[in-house]
């Protein structure tokens, strides 16, 4: 503190405290970035900065995976190779755990809001929020998630044991930071900067719901129908319940119990992962995908009916602290 200030600690503080509070009192999640202007090119802006940072972390990080894999005696799908290594693997979901920060920083650079914002209404995550999601939700889903990896034949290779357990060791500690990362960004920053395109909270809702989901589909390059309406069925359901709840915590244990249980399978059966799971071309989805889509469906209508009496969460009409 300032020697020459004479204020009194709690006063300096308190008004240290108001000044860094970004965050509107009273406003849904997707809400915290609009104003009195729409802000749409700098809204662009954001989903570009976001879009190239995936591409260019995972680019960069894959590409030096490549080298060291190269050295080894591996070509990994980076290096135009058929080889999932487990650098690669690792690489790939460090790679969109970045999104995390970045996204926070894209918010903070380009509107003034913290980053910690991006958790919650309250911009910190809500342990008890994941805890529920965990317990109540956790068990249909990966039912849903079961079926839908049983029902494709997989088409399997050769895994050394070593790299089987590997592979379990990154795909416990990565693949949920993975799976965060695209939450962060997608229902978390692009969520809320096409919500703040529009003045009235209801054609807000539709923005933001509609342009974070067409994103997310588009940036997994699925040329499949039934693999694209899957992802959006999931983009919608996510953003929904980002919506309803006030924060990401549920979207992220739905979204990383996928991907998780999806590379649990992967190492069970010696799948081979660019036969059976990379590939995203026309032909490779089927009807089944309806069965997951169905479930998130359910889930966010669930959500939203047990929110119904309440609304969705609003951010704190009280100053809190600044969280970066």
């Amino acid at each position: 503190m300032d020697p020459t200030d004479h204020r009194s600690p709690s006063t300096a503080s308190a008004r240290a405290v108001d000044a860094r509070r970004t965050v509107p009192p009273g406003v849904e999640y997707h809400r915290v970035l609009a104003g009195d202007k729409r802000r749409i090119g700098r809204g662009v802006l954001a989903i570009v900065l976001l879009i190239a940072g995936m591409f260019v972390f995972g680019f960069a990080i894959t590409q030096a995976a490549a080298f060291v894999d190269a050295r080894l005696g591996s070509t990994n799908p980076a290096a135009g190779g058929t080889d999932y290594t487990l650098l690669y693997h690792g690489a790939s979901m460090f790679s969109l755990a970045l999104l995390i920060p970045w996204s926070m920083l894209i918010q903070r650079w380009l509107y003034g809001v913290q980053g910690a914002s991006l958790h919650s209404v309250v911009s910190r995550l809500r342990f008890d929020v994941l805890g529920r999601a965990l317990l109540f939700i956790g068990p249909f889903w990966l039912i849903a998630t079961t079926v839908m990896q049983v029902s494709v034949p997989p088409e399997q290779t050769h895994w050394p044991v070593a790299d089987l357990v590997g592979m379990l060791v990154l795909t416990l500690l990565l693949v949920p930071l993975q799976a965060a990362g695209e939450e962060y960004g997608l229902r978390g920053l692009v969520f809320r900067v096409a919500g703040s395109w529009s003045r009235g909270p209801r054609t807000a809702l539709v923005l933001g719901v509609l342009v974070s989901s067409v994103v997310f589909a588009s940036i997994h390059g699925a040329s499949d129908a039934w693999i694209n309406i899957w992802y959006f069925t999931l983009a919608v359901s996510l953003a929904v319940i980002t919506w309803r709840t006030g924060g990401i915590e549920t979207a992220v244990v739905i979204h990383a119990l996928l991907n998780t249980v999806t590379f649990l399978f992967v190492i069970a059966l010696h799948i081979d992962v660019g036969a059976s799971i990379a590939d995203r071309s026309a032909g490779t989805g089927s009807p089944v995908l309806l069965v997951p889509s169905a479930t998130v469906a359910v889930i966010a209508a669930v959500v939203w009916l047990r929110t119904r009496r309440t609304g969705p969460a609003l951010t704190p009409s009280a100053p809190y602290p600044a969280r970066v």
